[in-house]
């Protein structure tokens, strides 16, 4: 179903400790822009140009933001959504080739051509974000600025996560798939725990829910996640990153390399419907 209308740095601090007694991290206030990793490094005055254009959107797992061939009338900055970019073939079936959450825009191609997306944008992860009419977000990026160079280093970071995802379901074996699968996803949502089923899953991977199921229990007798009636929790976020291969460290040191730190919420003027939330 298409969406309708309506009315903390990526990778910063240090090592994420082991999580068995705390499996959920801090809340955080979705309804706050800046809680976006691109939206939080434009400067302040850019910022402030931007704000009064962005509309705060709910975001349900299955909704389509956009399908292939559609042409895109709007980008989306989530919060605590995670968006999965999925190439479907002529037959039916599609893979997923990236995922974007709170790190990035889904869309970023409407800043290069004036032409139809080559993939589906679904949600994969519920959660909130928000968007920005394409004609307005083109209108900023041809008036140059700091808001260019941004999305540029953002865009060449999701390129080197597709090839990455390309490399790694050619040579590596699916549990270092799934494990690599689950890191980026706790980059990117504020919870360590993630509502998605393992036949959706298979999906985004490419195998059978079998081996989804399969690479889960292992997974969990080693004390790593717990999964259950569609839910999988990460317990230990270090063993996790044992377990994955090496395509996962090397993407994160691309997004680390190629995008800004974030600006502090004290930098900007608040809104009066987020200003009692706003840190």
């Amino acid at each position: 179903m298409a969406i309708l209308p309506s009315s903390n740095n990526l990778y910063a601090g240090s090592a994420i400790p082991a999580l068995q007694s705390h499996p959920k991290r801090a809340a955080i206030n979705a309804r706050d822009p800046t809680t976006n990793r691109l939206i939080a490094a434009l400067p302040a005055a850019e910022f402030q140009r931007w704000l009064p254009m962005l509309e705060f959107v709910e975001m349900k797992q299955g909704d389509l933001l956009y399908e292939a061939g559609q042409k895109l009338n709007y980008v989306f900055f989530p919060t605590t959504a995670m968006i999965s970019l999925q190439y479907g073939l002529a037959n039916g079936h599609s893979s997923e080739i990236a995922v974007i959450g709170k790190e990035g825009v889904v869309g970023a191609s409407v800043f290069m051509v004036d032409g139809p997306s080559y993939s589906n944008a679904e949600v994969q992860i519920a959660g909130q974000g928000f968007r920005l009419k394409a004609g307005l977000i083109k209108q900023f990026f041809n008036d140059g600025g700091p808001a260019v160079d941004l999305v540029l280093r953002y865009t060449q970071a999701l390129m080197t996560q597709m090839a990455l995802t390309a490399v790694c379901n050619r040579h590596h074996n699916l549990e270092q798939q799934f494990c690599r699968w689950l890191l980026l996803s706790l980059d990117r949502i504020p919870t360590n725990e993630m509502c998605i089923t393992h036949e959706l899953l298979g999906h985004m991977l490419g195998v059978r829910r079998e081996g989804i199921t399969s690479c889960a229990s292992r997974l969990q007798k080693k004390g790593v996640i717990r999964y259950a009636r569609g839910r999988i929790t990460v317990l230990n976020r270090p063993a996790l990153e044992e377990q994955a291969c090496e395509c996962y460290e090397v993407g994160k040191q691309a997004y680390e390399r190629l995008l800004p730190e974030n600006l502090q919420p004290s930098d900007r003027t608040w809104p009066p419907f987020m200003r009692s939330n706003a840190a």
